[in-house]
């Protein structure tokens, strides 16, 4: 800059200039960027190597039992009564030769509770006077809720919820998700090293934007990246490889 173009600017453009020239700003946006992709992959790493029971909270894998919680409503009958929790409902849960593993009564809420069931195919049997017979055919730890309604009559009404659970899907998307935050705080951290090298601009700001995905301590990680990028930006004339025209 000339003195006529310095008398055209304000201070803080001034500033801002001599930030851009320094290479220390480009330093430190780099650390700031490796500092918050760190953080995303640190958690990305946590979240791997976390045992899927801490995240789900239903199955305990290392004795292969879970509980088994649920809930006994009466059916609604011309939307006018029903659908009230029953008291004193005797629940049982039998193995699939029909023995009995264990029984629970229902309390004023209607809720009933078995603890550490093996979780293999189970049978969830409720007989009740007046009302039909419901026969639920599960795994342990597949819902976190068994609904059983009850229905005034003689007969039997059986389900299979074997088939139901989603359990499988959230540990897959669960790990899928701790694998992308893993390899977006490595993309950062690789953005990084690219700044402070201040080789290859374009490489370093996409890799840096990648890194943003690491959500390193939900927001502090995002924000050093968000800061460092705001350097690198400043500092881009610095780089071996930018080109003002085309960049």
């Amino acid at each position: 800059m000339d003195d006529d173009d310095f008398s055209r600017h304000s201070r803080t453009e001034l500033w801002l200039y001599d930030l851009s020239l320094d290479p220390a700003t480009r330093v430190a946006g780099a650390l700031l960027i490796i500092m918050g992709s760190a953080l995303g992959a640190m958690l990305g790493i946590l979240l791997i190597s976390a045992d899927p029971s801490d995240v789900l909270g239903t199955i305990d894998d290392s004795e292969g039992t879970s509980d088994v919680d649920g809930l006994v409503i009466s059916a609604l009958l011309d939307n006018s009564s029903g659908g009230d929790p029953i008291e004193g409902v005797v629940v049982k849960i039998l193995d699939m030769n029909r023995l009995e593993i264990s029984q629970d009564t229902t309390d004023s809420g209607g809720r009933f509770s078995f603890d550490e069931i093996a979780r293999h195919s189970s049978i969830i049997l409720v007989e009740h006077p007046g009302n039909i017979t419901v026969e639920i055919l599960l795994i342990p730890g597949d819902h976190a809720q068994i609904p059983i309604t009850l229905t005034p009559g003689s007969g039997l009404i059986e389900k299979d919820m074997r088939g139901e659970s989603h359990l499988g899907e959230s540990v897959f998307i669960g790990t899928f998700i701790a694998v992308i935050t893993l390899l977006a705080g490595l993309a950062g951290i690789a953005g990084g090293f690219a700044a402070y090298s201040g080789d290859h601009y374009r490489r370093a700001w996409w890799l840096t934007f990648f890194g943003l995905f690491s959500r390193g301590m939900i927001f502090i990680g995002p924000l050093f990246i968000l800061l460092g990028l705001g350097m690198i930006y400043l500092c881009r004339d610095q780089f071996t490889d930018y080109n003002p025209v085309t960049d």
